[in-house]
């Protein structure tokens, strides 16, 4: 089996997290992934620790990189900015997030690249789009900041709270992939084989994973308050505490909820007009969340899991990450894999295939690994990857 882009060329001028995660997920799935980097520094994430790896890279770094090799070319310099422009040109897939305007003054514009090269795709990744917040930088936790992400998350109005992971550049990365597929998808069904400009910004691959808050918001002209762990529209759809710990629990409609109660020996409780349905839930929560504590303040975390479960509730115990590693692996996901040398395992690509494969992965590169070998074939003319 062969992995779904194999043979795809991708130039990667994109740095920190969004546009090096988009291309990790093209080399995941075959594609060859050419990162050009600054000369000293590289990508910035190169930077960005502790922690570092048992090699002394940055974790930050090589969590988003793999597969891909790197090549370091001086931007400002002609001879460098000309092997950029030549492996533009022989590119399936450009992909960058420089400031506005950057790339086009280099001679790498989308413009510019595709007039050599019509069926390139080419992804630019911003904060806030190409119109009126082109000169806006975009940063991830400015975007959650003025996306409305922080003012759902956190325990109250007055502590709005980020995300524990930089979500949105995830999401923006993860659009960009789809994006960039889509139209690789096009290219292929186009008679005369052309490309196109995707566009992705951070604030709109926020507000389009808002869904529901979104929803509620445009439908009623207000804006959700955060709730902590509780649902708007959900209960119980929140944490719980019991006797050592504190418990995820999930009952999307009435029969689960009657479960719950039955499980915990108050069958009763699914007839009080109170938490008969949904709505009611919803409604009596601050009761129900009570009568509920009280009910599993003699259960351990574990037991009450086991116990729950068993009943057909979706529930589960609060964990590290070091607790969903050990859970993926119980569960038979393989959620690492190996990049070799001496570097740390990695995550897996999330997906897995029937009849297609995913790249055998390879350690985050070096910065300039790959120079000799790339400023070679650049140099040559030869269409052929290195």
């Amino acid at each position: 089996m062969t992995a779904p882009l194999d043979g795809v060329l991708v130039a990667d001028f994109s740095r920190v997290l969004a546009g090096p995660s988009a291309t990790m997920l093209l080399a995941d799935l075959g594609a060859e992934v050419i990162k050009v980097e600054r000369p000293g520094v590289g990508d910035d994430t190169r930077a960005w620790g502790p922690p570092w790896t048992p090699s002394g890279g940055s974790t930050y770094f090589e969590s988003v990189n793999r597969g891909k090799r790197s090549v370091v070319l001086d931007l400002a310099d002609a001879g460098d900015r000309a092997l950029a422009q030549e492996l533009a040109r022989r590119a399936d897939v450009v992909v960058e997030n420089l400031r506005s305007g950057a790339m086009g003054r280099l001679g790498l514009g989308y413009e510019q690249v595709s007039a050599a090269n019509p069926g390139v795709v080419y992804c630019s990744i911003t904060g806030f789009g190409s119109a009126g917040g082109a000169d806006l930088p975009g940063y991830d936790f400015v975007v959650q900041a003025v996306g409305g992400l922080m003012s759902i998350t956190g325990p109250d109005a007055e502590h709005p709270t980020k995300v524990g992971v930089a979500l949105v550049d995830v999401l923006a990365g993860k659009d960009a992939a789809l994006g960039i597929l889509a139209a690789l998808t096009r290219r292929a069904r186009d008679p005369e084989g052309r490309g196109e400009h995707v566009e992705v910004d951070l604030l709109s691959s926020l507000l389009g994973s808002l869904v529901n808050q979104a929803s509620s918001y445009l439908a009623t002209g207000v804006a959700p308050a955060p709730m902590g762990n509780a649902h708007p529209s959900i209960a119980p759809y929140e944490t719980l505490r019991c006797r050592d710990g504190v418990l995820a629990v999930a009952c999307g409609n009435d029969g689960q909820f009657a479960r719950l109660v039955a499980a915990l020996g108050h069958p009763a409780w699914a007839a009080d007009p109170r938490f008969a349905t949904n709505p009611a839930r919803v409604e009596h929560r601050p009761a129900m969340v009570a009568l509920l504590e009280e009910a599993l303040a003699d259960h351990g975390s574990q037991d009450a899991v086991a116990l729950l479960q068993d009943a057909g509730v979706p529930a589960g115990a609060v964990g590290s990450i070091a607790d969903a590693f050990a859970l993926a692996e119980r569960l038979g996901l393989d959620p690492v894999v190996e990049v070799g040398g001496d570097r740390p395992p990695q995550v897996r690509h999330p997906v897995k295939y029937t009849r297609s494969t995913v790249a055998a992965p390879t350690a985050p590169p070096r910065l300039g690994e790959h120079d000799e070998q790339i400023r070679r074939w650049l140099a040559a003319g030869e269409e052929t990857t290195p």
